[in-house]
């Protein structure tokens, strides 16, 4: 459902993605790890069109996000790290602007838009302007914008931040569920918890590069332990990059 071919994005000659290869599958959520200036939010930007390559491929569902943007786009959702969100616009207003964009039809949009703002408990406050809502309920409003379209695959960097532990708890049930319905979900993350909590596999990205892929158990075998958590192996497969100097993320 996702695949990268030989992905790298370079910034004056400063490998920011260098050389990824992987592939994640339908249904599956997959955690993506690294320390601050690994390159996650750099590959997630380029996976969804934001960036372009300097070399190598994205594929979502099949299609080539550099030659077939709309079809790629089209059956994709997206959560970035810092939301942008008209905020003249009332809640209701922006999820009817990005429906439109994705082209829902009407009567499907407007019992899509209801489903989500009560999943996420913003159906009170659907007629205020989002200038208005806290930071969590903006945040729970663009989680419902990327859900619209009932995209095959979701990609999301940093989802937890600013999020009440409820909000959090309903955004993991949420990554779950859509797994069970064959919903692919690539989570970018500093939180190993999250990771380790709801991911079926786990990469971790170090200088550009992924440098460990796997299950937990496969994680455990590469970091040679056998007990501890992913803090832990996290920690043990990063510690002898920690002195290098920092780069784009």
């Amino acid at each position: 459902m996702i695949k990268l071919v030989n992905l790298a994005k370079h910034y004056d000659g400063l490998a920011a993605v260098d050389s990824l290869n992987l592939e994640v599958q339908p249904g599956e959520i997959f955690g993506f790890l690294g320390p601050n200036g690994a390159g996650k939010t750099t590959t997630i930007r380029v996976m969804m069109g934001i960036l372009k390559p300097t070399s190598g491929q994205v594929f979502l569902g099949g299609y080539d996000v550099e030659r077939q943007p709309e079809e790629a786009k089209a059956i994709s959702g997206f959560i970035p790290d810092r939301p942008f969100i008209y905020e003249k616009l009332s809640g209701l207003e922006f999820l009817q602007f990005v429906g439109k964009l994705h082209r829902v039809e009407s009567v499907r949009l407007a019992r899509r838009i209801l489903e989500l703002l009560e999943r996420f408990e913003l159906v009170r406050w659907k007629d205020e302007l989002v200038e208005s809502y806290s930071h969590g309920m903006k945040q729970r409003l663009v989680v419902c914008a990327s859900l619209i379209h009932e995209p095959r695959i979701l990609i999301v960097d940093e989802p937890m931040v600013g999020m009440d532990p409820k909000g959090a708890r309903k955004l993991k049930d949420l990554f779950r569920s859509l797994s069970d319905v064959g919903t692919t979900v690539f989570l970018s993350t500093h939180s190993i918890g999250v990771a380790e909590e709801v991911c079926h596999r786990i990469g971790i990205i170090q200088r550009g590069r992924l440098i460990a892929c796997g299950t937990m158990a496969d994680l455990y075998a590469q970091a040679q332990t056998k007990q501890g958590n992913l803090e832990s192996v996290f920690l043990e497969l990063t510690q002898d990059n920690s002195d290098d100097g920092g780069q784009p993320g």
